[in-house]
């Protein structure tokens, strides 16, 4: 079986677990409103999960406890973890299997099951606000039945049968399907599977030799991690390269919700639960001085960062010291800043892959803070490529996005060079859109803009009808100086006023122009300006260098307009055709 056809089945399972799972909802009808479902059935999914996991060495674990509690042994928690075979148990004498024997005490029942969790556990449920939601269902009589259905054989969710990534995606269908019914943008909580692997691969494909021979252990961080999948697809990519690698991984997320199923969802996989934190990245950094191999991330974009403005600012005079020291962008716009958290948490060899969208290319002028932050980016010979995708790729969003590959440590041929690739042409439509989304970066599609990046060449190329093209350029490509123009201020003779033995400047007349760092300044000025204005000159104490990356003019295709002849020929068969019409429609009556 292909990797699309093994794709599309799990993608078919994923979806087939996760319907059954929302048909649950039917069950709350005139309890809750369609976009409160999910205030019952995510939170439900996540206990089940635990559930099941638990359920084959539920005994063993009664009896375990029991023995320590007569030992008068307090603590307990490591004992317990190696005997349930995860980094979380449950000491109650209840599984879903025994609480749906006794409607009556239902309540009292699932409380003490949910209070025999270990405390990390307890730290998921409280996140979830579960507990009121649990008083709700039972006073109007729809706790058991909503039990009832998480036990069905078809609601199994025990990793011996739903893997974690898979498990994963089921988390994410739902919370879609409840970000959807509550009219909240589903693709702020996760990014699609296709695009995440096209960022796992492109951070990889140059260290595929290197991991192998070494052997494998890294570290990896996501600073908006929503349910955590992007550092699941990253550790699997890691671990077919090494099935014994070792893979920390880390991340933060601010909606407590997915953070929930974030830490659940390390619990299971048996990670660290206590590295997912939940938090505000810009204004509460959780991982201040930590530094990773691999940062992979979709922060949020066009979201201001008015609430952290304070800290940011705190955390900006810093300098070097803090994480955004080269400069600080539009307050209407945080994922800059998410960028340059990212490269402060690189260690000296890591790596970076960011979504971003099209505003960090160019907005702001020479000097402003999204110049600068681009400036520092490019000059320190970090930035190693950027890859735009497809329009109507995310779920939330049919605008250009552009996945940033970030290097703290080139290779030889990359040194002082950028690679833009456009592939935007690159995938194909689906059958069915999801919310925005309707374009799918298929597995050949994926390959190919890897291969493209990997070969590290100017080309262009057109696979199956789809277009790629790739073109290299220096660092310098990207900069230029803004320079003011000044013309001499004149006297009421038409003499030119002088002070300080230098000609004032007539404020009226005064324009800019943007010199490529490529370009001699003074040559340019000759070229450019002097021959229409004669008497011009350049105020050298305002000049700024700046950084933009044009994308899309460097990939502009001219397209000749149509002839003239034609467009008249299919204007004439178009009125031919209405007149017949008309001629036919007044005959009839």
């Amino acid at each position: 079986m292909t990797e699309k056809e093994l794709a599309r089945k799990t993608q078919a399972n994923i979806q087939e677990k996760a319907s059954l799972i929302w048909a649950t909802a039917d069950k709350l009808v005139g309890l809750y409103s369609p976009h409160e479902y999910g205030k019952v059935i995510v939170p439900m999914t996540v206990i089940k999960r635990f559930n099941d996991a638990l359920v084959s060495t539920k005994d063993d674990v009664l009896k375990k406890n029991k023995e320590l509690i007569e030992k008068k042994i307090e603590v307990r928690d490591g004992i317990l973890q190696t005997v349930a075979g995860y980094d979380f148990y449950n000491i109650s004498n209840f599984t879903f299997d025994t609480l749906i024997s006794d409607s009556e005490h239902i309540e009292a029942n699932f409380r003490a099951f949910l209070a025999g969790f270990s405390d990390n556990v307890q730290d998921i449920l409280v996140n979830f606000e579960f507990d009121k939601e649990i008083t709700k269902l039972s006073n109007e009589g729809r706790l058991f039945v909503i039990i009832q259905e998480f036990n069905t054989k078809k609601a199994y969710m025990g990793p011996d049968q739903v893997s974690s990534v898979d498990m994963g995606y089921i988390f994410e269908e739902l919370v879609r399907r409840f970000s959807e019914s509550y009219n909240e943008q589903a693709g702020a909580h996760f990014t699609s599977r296709d695009i995440i692997y096209l960022m796992t691969d492109l951070l990889l494909c140059e260290d595929k030799e290197i991991l192998a021979d070494d052997g494998i252990a890294k570290t990896v961080y996501d600073m908006a991690m929503g349910t955590s999948q992007m550092l699941a697809c990253m550790t699997e990519r890691l671990k077919s390269l090494d099935e014994d690698a070792d893979i920390k991984c880390f991340g933060q997320e601010i909606n407590p919700q997915t953070f929930a199923i974030a830490k659940a969802d390390m619990l299971i996989k048996g990670g660290d639960s206590d590295s997912m934190k939940k938090g505000d990245t810009l204004g509460d950094d959780k991982f201040s001085n930590y530094t990773f191999d691999y940062v992979i991330s979709n922060p949020p974009f066009g979201i201001e960062w008015k609430v952290d403005k304070t800290a940011v600012e705190k955390e900006y005079a810093r300098g070097e010291n803090g994480r955004f020291a080269p400069g600080l962008p539009s307050i209407s716009d945080s994922q800059m800043l998410f960028m340059l958290n990212g490269l402060k948490k690189l260690k000296d060899s890591g790596r970076m892959a960011i979504i971003q969208n099209g505003s960090p290319l160019f907005s702001g002028d020479a000097g402003s803070g999204p110049s600068e932050i681009r400036k520092y980016i490019i000059e320190s010979d970090y930035l190693e490529a950027i890859v735009q995708l497809s329009n109507d790729s995310f779920y939330n969003t049919g605008i250009s996005t552009y996945i940033w590959i970030i290097s703290k440590e080139k290779s030889k041929d990359r040194v002082g060079k950028v690679q833009l690739i456009d592939a935007s042409g690159m995938s194909e439509k689906m059958r069915k859109s999801i919310g925005s989304k309707r374009n799918e970066i298929t597995e050949e599609c994926r390959a190919n803009i890897v291969k493209l990046f990997a070969d590290f060449y100017t080309e262009e190329y057109f696979f199956g009808g789809r277009y790629i093209e790739s073109k290299i350029f220096n660092n310098q490509d990207f900069g230029y100086t803004k320079i003011t123009v000044e013309t001499p201020l004149l006297d009421e003779n038409d003499k030119v006023v002088m002070k300080n033995k230098k000609p004032v400047a007539d404020p009226s007349k005064r324009d800019t122009e943007n010199v490529p760092l490529t370009e001699d300044i003074k040559e340019y000025f000759n070229r450019e300006v002097l021959p229409y204005n004669p008497t011009a000159f350049i105020d050298e104490s305002k000049s700024k260098v700046g950084y933009e990356i044009p994308f899309t003019r460097h990939f502009y295709k001219y397209v000749a307009p149509r002839k003239t002849e034609k467009i008249m020929e299919e204007i004439l068969n178009i009125e031919a055709k209405l007149d017949g019409a008309l001629k036919e429609l007044f005959a009839n009556e």
